[in-house]
């Protein structure tokens, strides 16, 4: 299977996600490939809680 190219996410919020995850050095040293993958999964499941999130708030809102 291929791997798919470019992202979902935007390269603002992967880098606002890995300050508030703590992981910006490593970006900042290394780019994207120096993260631990435990850190890459991290960041998949913070960008869905903020989705889940957003999506609760514009549900309540109607």
């Amino acid at each position: 299977m291929a791997r798919r190219r470019g992202g979902v996410m935007s390269e603002a919020f992967k880098y606002e996600l890995a300050k508030d995850l703590g992981f910006y050095d490593v970006v900042q040293r290394e780019g994207w490939g120096g993260i631990r993958t435990r850190d890459a999964g991290n960041m998949v499941k913070r960008a869905i809680q903020i989705a889940e999130e957003h999506l609760a708030a514009r549900d309540s809102g109607k």
